[in-house]
C-alpha cells in the first residue's frame, strides 16, 4: 500500500497534465503518474524526460530495455520489472532471458553490445562511478548520442525505482 494517497487525476488543478500523461501513455494515468501529480511540476518535467528516453532517442529500445530492467532487479522495484516486460519483449527481449534477468542470472543469447549495456547499468547503479574497462565496453558498440542516451536511461530509472520504492506504489 502507497504510503500516501494518490491524487486524483479528476482534479481540475492537474486535469490537463493528467489528459497529456492519459495521451503519452497509453491511455491511463497509472499509478506512478497518480502519486507524481501531487507535485505537478515534477509531475511534467518527469513525464518529458522519460519521453525523451523511450520515444525520441535513437539508443535502441532494445538496449533501453535491457537496461530498465537490470535496473529494476538491482533495485528491487518489482512494479517498474512489471511495467516493463511489454516493452522488453516488443524489443526483442525472450521472456527466458527476462526470467534469467528477474533471478539475478545472465540471459543466454546476449550480444557483446547487450552485456556491455548490462555492465554498464550494474556499474551506474551499484557503484555510481563506471570503470574504464566498462566504459570502453560500451564507447566500443555505440555512439556518443547513444552513450549520452544511455547514461540518461540508467540515471533516469534508477530515480524511478527509487521514487517507487520509497512511497510504495502499489502495482495496478
Amino acid at each position: 500500500m502507497a504510503r500516501i494517497p494518490y491524487a486524483d487525476p479528476a482534479d481540475p488543478a492537474v486535469a490537463e497534465l493528467a489528459e497529456q500523461i492519459r495521451r503519452e501513455r497509453g491511455g491511463k494515468v497509472l499509478n506512478l503518474y497518480r502519486m507524481l501529480l501531487h507535485s505537478p511540476p515534477v509531475a511534467r518535467g518527469w513525464l518529458n524526460l522519460l519521453t525523451a528516453i523511450r520515444q525520441q532517442a535513437q539508443l535502441s529500445g532494445r538496449h533501453r530495455e535491457l537496461a530498465i530492467m537490470r535496473i529494476a532487479v538491482l533495485n528491487g522495484a518489482d512494479y517498474e520489472f512489471r511495467q516493463h516486460v511489454p516493452f522488453a519483449l516488443k524489443e526483442g527481449l525472450t521472456q527466458a532471458q527476462l526470467d534469467a534477468l528477474k533471478s539475478g542470472g545472465e540471459p543466454q543469447g546476449l550480444a557483446e553490445a547487450d552485456r556491455a549495456v548490462l555492465a554498464y547499468a550494474d556499474a551506474m547503479t551499484r557503484q555510481i562511478r563506471v570503470p574504464d574497462d566498462v566504459f570502453a565496453a560500451v564507447r566500443k558498440h555505440f555512439s556518443e548520442r547513444e552513450i549520452v542516451e544511455l547514461t540518461a536511461t540508467v540515471g533516469s530509472y534508477n530515480l524511478v525505482s527509487r521514487f517507487l520504492e520509497a512511497i510504495q506504489i502499489d502495482h495496478e
